[in-house]
């Protein structure tokens, strides 16, 4: 359900993200339409203007091409020279209105080939009225020469009406094209207000339903932690009330245990003589049993402890402990001839109970299965490692990591009981054969775990085996995060 519920809330993350986005986009279209639609605009302005300015230079060339008709007319008629001062104006003026048509029209090939005619024209009527001021009025050429003009000055006429409807036609279709642009603009910019509106109100609807039901979650987080704080104040009751029954238990059942170890040893020593042979295998049985059930007792004290009693890590020098457990088995060491290889151990961050529980259990683990007609070996050796060399354990590869292994030449087993090694009474062999009491690996386990390590073994059967623990170099996580329960092992690399 917490999955289910963690990926409908990143589903909605999503939608809702995906819906500003998409108000974004829309927004900067319209922004983009905008500005594309104002540098159209003010295209189709220049064009129109452009337009404006050939027709204007077209009407300037005509009125200027009548100005030396009237003028040349009034010259001729009256012979007064007053007459000739607009005709000189208007040649002096021709040839800057002509040079200006020519830039105007550079970006229109038809009106390119007109102006040219045009030009022609003008030269044309200039030099008919320039024969005409030569010209007196009652001459018989008079006649011929106005007649010419007349024609030139109607074919000038209509090369400039032609020009001048050209440009206004043009002129009619910008209009038109600027604005069904100006219209599709509008019709666009407002669909695309409409469509951010909308995206904006399902965002906004969306995160009123996500944050509706992240204040939900919030208050549901708050009743569990409640029910959380209510369970663990049960909790820590129910572990004082084992820790004092343990304590309890442990010292009511090791005194009728050591007096029945004791009285058993009296009766033997006293009534020896007195016994049969299987009468004196039936005490030895009992005493046997008494001892067994004590370090049964000692062992599940030990197993409970680790987990309930809170001690601070302290810097722990592995050398030293092992060398003190190695003194202490000094003597079945000689006994056995084992043979005892240990290299430089590191200093870790420790429980100093905890790591004596660990490494008597492994060695005396190896002093323990050891095979007949071969010398016994027990080798124990460090390295550093790092995350990275154990990659199905998940490990921090940024974290420094102690590889310690406890290696014998002993009877071994076969891995596929890797997992039941570790758990509580699992044993591998009869009680008859091996002494134990099936918790030494099970306290292991826990150690380890407790230290945030991890511990497996390499095994094959009667050719030994090596334990295998990971302990960090440094205990960097809070108190509350420190593993209390059983954990399963891992296989080694």
């Amino acid at each position: 359900m917490k999955k289910i519920n963690l990926i409908g809330s990143k589903l909605m993350n999503r939608r809702i993200a995906l819906g500003f986005i998409v108000a974004l986009v829309l927004i900067a279209s319209g922004f983009a339409i905008s500005f594309y639609s104002y540098i159209q605009y003010g295209a189709d302005t220049g064009r129109v203007r452009h337009t404006y300015e050939v027709t204007s230079a077209l009407e300037n060339i005509l009125s200027l091409v009548k100005d030396v008709e009237t003028g040349a007319r009034g010259y001729v008629i009256t012979n007064d020279t007053t007459y000739l001062d607009p005709y000189r104006k208007a040649l002096r003026l021709l040839p800057g209105e002509i040079e200006q048509l020519r830039i105007l029209t550079t970006d229109n090939r038809i009106q390119i080939q007109r102006r040219i005619l045009l030009e022609q024209l003008i030269k044309n009527k200039v030099a008919v009225t320039e024969d005409r001021i030569g010209i007196k009025p009652f001459d018989k050429a008079n006649l011929a020469v106005s007649t010419e003009g007349k024609y030139q000055m109607n074919l000038l006429r209509k090369q400039v009406t032609l020009m001048v409807d050209t440009e206004q036609a043009m002129m009619d279709v910008r209009n038109r094209q600027a604005e069904r642009s100006f219209r599709n603009t509008l019709i666009i910019i407002f669909a695309l207000s409409l469509l951010t509106f909308l995206t904006l109100a399902i965002s906004y609807q969306l995160l009123e339903q996500e944050l509706t039901h992240r204040q939900q979650t919030e208050d549901q987080l708050r009743s569990y932690d409640s029910q959380l704080r209510g369970q663990i104040r049960q909790l820590e009751a129910s572990n004082e009330e084992l820790e004092r029954f343990a304590f309890v238990a442990s010292h009511d059942l090791q005194e009728p245990l050591r007096k029945i170890q004791s009285f058993s040893n009296l009766i033997t020593d006293r009534y020896g003589n007195l016994f049969d042979a299987d009468s004196m295998i039936f005490m030895g049985k009992i005493s046997n049993s008494a001892e067994r059930m004590s370090k049964l007792i000692k062992d599940l004290l030990n197993f409970s402890r680790i987990s309930s009693h809170r001690e601070d890590f302290q810097s722990v020098p592995l050398s030293e402990t092992v060398q003190r457990i190695l003194d202490d088995q000094e003597l079945r060491i000689k006994g056995l001839d084992v043979c005892v290889e240990v290299s430089s151990l590191p200093i870790v961050d420790g429980i100093p109970s905890q790591m004596d529980h660990l490494f008597n259990n492994l060695i005396s683990n190896a002093l323990k299965f050891i095979r007949p007609g071969v010398q016994p070996l027990l080798r124990i050796q460090m390295r550093s490692v790092d995350g990275s060399d154990y990659p199905d354990l998940n490990l921090n590869s940024d974290r420094p990591y102690y590889e310690i292994t406890i290696e014998d030449n002993g009877i071994g087993f076969d891995e596929k009981y890797l997992d039941h090694i570790f758990k509580v009474f699992q044993r591998l062999h009869g009680k008859s054969t091996f002494e134990g009491t099936g918790i030494g690996l099970a306290i292991c386990k826990r150690v380890v775990m407790y230290h945030h390590g991890y511990i497996t073994a390499r095994s094959q059967p009667n050719e030994g085996t090596t334990f295998v623990v990971i302990l960090p170099e440094s205990q960097s996580l809070q108190q509350y995060d420190r593993p209390t329960s059983e954990a399963y092992s891992y296989p080694a690399s």
